[in-house]
């Protein structure tokens, strides 16, 4: 290889060059994009990060260049020099160098590529397995570099932001002491501790709060952290969170300053003006209105509670699950005819997949009249009732599920989304964010029916709720909250416990004794006896940002280099076993039916 790079430094990007540099030599690199011989001059579109420029090579201006040019094919890695020139009555108003191209007269081949797997371009038709397994290649795709640049841009503007308010970035150790309990850890195990492990950190919880009690005030960090959990959808075991913590605030003071870092951020990388203060919604008002706590408030549909004018409507099938304790969630659709009868069919074998037998509805007519296979059963009254709380009028199309509340709102929660789809009623330009607000403290546990902590158990109920907390722990609220986004949830967090009192009431509440409590916690609470502050924080996905900033559909498809949803790495084929003298230094026995390298 000749000394090109040492005397040819690279001039403009590949998607730099416009009109006004016509006459000017330049120096490009790139890869080859797309090749095309026109049996006199070879055209190439040389890529790179920030785009695509025609370059030509003209055996009339330099023949050397135009034989070697003859032996490039896709994805070469090249460097060349030449003259912007007007591409005249050419042009190509599809592409933003398309005024002009490069006549080249030196060409200088850095490396040769073999024939790619698949064509490095966007909306490609190929396997996700297939795009994954060559992901260094998949990220040469236009969409993606854009994607992993708004990343760059999110992750450039918060910190910007948080610096300028006065905040502090520490980072806190990735391999923390393990407590069973909770998410699911990673384990490492220490080779100078034999049979002892450390975890990989699921959060910076425990040591943000500890930065607090140091009197760091303000704390922020971009950080990493695991989670060994069950395959699902667009879930990593490694995922990135912009987490802060601090101290002296309230929840007010901490969301308002949070909507300005949100603000900054969506101008900064978009280009788009937000209106502060954004909306605030209760946890009860979320799951009335919308049947969940991340509502998509693009779409203006809402759910109504009809449960007690269905109590005594007739309807046996109604009052029988009001009789076991269930709800009956109603959902008006305006101007019904959009929905067929087939369209209406579909809706329970969708509304099977969330444990719900099926979806009745009504058509609306004249005088409030139903049209409905049980409309004859149901009582006048109860009808005019439930037309008046849906506010259901002429043309209107009534959804009805009747469960057990939770079951009941989850259902109506996804059905209301999914008629907004097909109906295409979902605004898709628009930036809808809300603050959740005042959701319950504890939850019942799945497995056991004990209560457990809805967030962790560190966050702080409601002063107004402190006396519930022995007699009706069901009903206190926590001082948490989430910001939502279109209907995601980007970020969650609250205000803590500092009081030594309170969170021992709250330990008691979750049957955690002294014992578990210093054996988990017993470096948190012992720093507690040391003049702790009021404070709280929140976190956010950047992952998740990053999706909603790029529009993109996956998380994938914002990480360099993700995970497949059954948690491995197709491109260095992790996991893999590992020697066993490796495993014999950490003192780790391996069954012997187990695979093992050796």
């Amino acid at each position: 290889m000749s000394d090109f790079l040492s005397t040819h430094g690279k001039t403009h990007s590949c998607g730099a060059l416009r009109a006004g540099d016509i006459g000017a030599r330049v120096v490009l690199t790139g890869w080859v994009d797309v090749r095309r011989d026109h049996g006199g001059c070879v055209f190439i579109d040389l890529r790179d990060r920030d785009g695509v420029t025609q370059i030509v090579f003209d055996p009339q201006v330099a023949n050397e260049a135009h034989k070697l040019a003859g032996d490039l094919r896709t994805e070469f890695c090249i460097g060349v020099i030449g003259e912007v020139i007007s591409r005249g009555d050419n042009k190509n108003p599809k592409m933003a160098t398309g005024d002009i191209e490069v006549q080249v007269d030196t060409l200088e081949v850095f490396s040769r590529s073999a024939t790619p797997p698949f064509p490095i371009e966007d909306d490609i038709d190929t396997n996700e397995a297939l795009r994954l397994t060559y992901r260094y290649l998949d990220l040469r795709r236009p969409t993606l570099q854009r994607n992993l640049r708004i990343r760059s841009q999110a992750a450039q503007s918060m910190r910007s932001y948080l610096n300028e308010n006065g905040f502090f970035e520490v980072e806190t150790p990735f391999m923390v002491k393990y407590t069973p309990g909770g998410a699911r850890n990673f384990v490492v195990p220490s080779r100078v501790h034999p049979g002892s492990f450390y975890a990989l950190a699921e959060s910076p919880q425990i040591y943000k709060q500890l930065l607090m009690v140091a009197g760091y005030e303000r704390y922020y960090q971009i950080v990493r952290c695991f989670r060994d959990e069950d395959p699902r959808l667009d879930r990593q075991p490694e995922f990135t969170q912009i987490d802060l913590e601090m101290s002296f605030i309230d929840e007010l003071q901490l969301q308002t300053l949070m909507e300005g870092m949100i603000a900054r951020l969506w101008r900064d990388v978009l280009g788009v003006a937000i209106e502060t203060p954004f909306r605030r919604m209760t946890y009860a008002r979320a799951m009335a209105d919308y049947g969940v706590d991340k509502p998509d408030l693009r779409l203006d549909l809402v759910l109504s509670d009809v449960t007690e004018a269905c109590a005594k409507s007739g309807f046996r099938v109604f009052e029988g699950v009001i009789a076991k304790g269930g709800i009956v969630k109603c959902l008006r659709v305006p101007r019904g005819e959009r929905l067929s009868r087939a369209k209406l069919d579909g809706l329970t074998p969708f509304a099977k997949q969330f444990g719900v037998m099926g979806i009745a509805f009504a058509r609306v007519k004249a005088d409030g009249v139903w049209q409905a296979p049980f409309a004859k059963a149901f009582d006048d009254q109860a009808r005019a009732a439930v037309n008046r709380i849906a506010g259901a009028s002429e043309g209107d199309v009534l959804l009805f599920c009747a469960e057990k509340a939770k079951t009941a709102n989850t259902c109506m929660g996804a059905l209301r989304l999914h008629i907004g789809e097909i109906l295409d009623m979902i605004r898709k330009d628009e930036w809808q964010f809300m603050w959740l607000t005042d959701p319950p403290l504890f939850e019942h546990s799945d497995e056991e029916g004990g209560l457990v902590s809805a967030h962790h158990p560190f966050t702080s109920p409601r002063v107004a709720d402190e006396p519930l907390l022995e007699d009706q722990p069901e009903r206190v609220l926590a001082r948490a909250y989430d910001l939502v986004l279109n209907g995601f949830e980007m970020g969650g967090g609250s205000i803590r416990i500092h009081r030594s009192d309170l969170q021992a009431r709250v330990f008691n509440v979750l049957g955690i004794s002294d014992k578990e409590a210093e054996s988990k916690f017993g470096f948190l609470l012992k720093a507690f006896q040391y003049g702790p502050p009021p404070h709280g924080g929140i976190a956010f996905g950047l992952d998740r940002l990053a999706m909603l900033l790029a529009g993109a559909h996956s998380l994938r498809d914002v990480i360099a280099f993700p995970k497949t949803q059954k948690a491995s790495d197709l491109m260095s084929d992790a996991p893999t076993p590992v020697d066993r003298e490796q495993l014999d230094e950490l003192f780790i026995q391996v069954k012997p039916d187990l695979p093992n390298k050796s």
